[in-house]
């Protein structure tokens, strides 16, 4: 089998996949995503939105309709779609958001068309430039050179889609909602308390728990600003 398939059963643990369908799926090509938190469009639009059965089928909408991923049109089945990227498929006006579920899998879940304009991505290293510029470096591999030195690591920065314009800034403090994309509390929603050194205390409900600063991803003030469905079943 050539490298652009691998074995299902040897697929990561986080794709909400059929492990005992046929023998292989399709591999992304590399892209902004870690392939733990990446999946092809291919398998997006079979295995999880269930748009078509094959990859022939696949490739036949991809080439006469207009699926967007973060607002721009994708023909490459193979192309890479991961965490909080949208999927949008305007002919039928269906709308879609990449997550994490509470099982740690990649899910997607249904949005509202004005959601999928919006792209939430975390900062996760900062550098400064000549003539007082910094570069941000995104979670999702992306780069954006500011002027204003404001940004945080570990801010989430909510761009419009598809200019990826910062529409508004999300910093990493206290009161603020976060959403965990790693740990044993993955896909967990709750309210920063506290941040101490490398550790980050929040609180869902009445229950609190402490876990890595690295794993909260800043999603909205006194509650998400996207929808985090994360009670979605995953497949096995």
């Amino acid at each position: 089998m050539a490298k652009s398939h691998l074995k299902r059963l040897a697929a990561p643990r986080t794709w909400a996949i059929a492990r005992k369908d046929n023998v292989y799926i399709a591999r992304p090509n590399p892209g902004a995503h870690k392939m733990l938190f990446g999946i092809s469009l291919s398998t997006a639009m079979t295995d999880m939105i269930n748009c078509a059965q094959t990859n022939r089928e696949v490739k036949s909408i991809l080439h006469h309709k207009e699926i967007l991923v973060d607002g721009v049109r994708r023909k490459d089945e193979k192309f890479m779609v991961g965490l909080m990227d949208t999927i949008s498929i305007k002919e039928i006006g269906e709308y879609y958001r990449v997550i994490l579920s509470r099982k740690g899998k990649l899910t997607i879940v249904k949005i509202e068309q004005k959601e999928a304009l919006i792209k939430p991505s975390r900062i996760i290293n900062k550098t400064l430039l000549k003539k007082g510029l910094m570069q941000l470096n995104l979670i999702d591999g992306r780069n954006m050179i500011v002027k204003d030195g404001k940004y945080n690591v570990g801010d989430t920065l909510m761009l419009s889609l598809p200019k990826q314009d910062i529409k508004e800034q999300l910093k990493l403090e206290k009161g603020m909602c976060a959403y965990l994309i790693g740990g044993k509390h993955m896909g967990e929603v709750g309210m920063i308390e506290s941040i101490e050194g490398s550790k980050i205390r929040l609180k869902s409900g009445k229950t609190a728990y402490e876990t890595a600063k690295s794993y909260a991803f800043v999603v909205g003030r006194e509650k998400p600003s996207i929808t985090l469905n994360v009670q979605a079943e995953d497949n096995n």
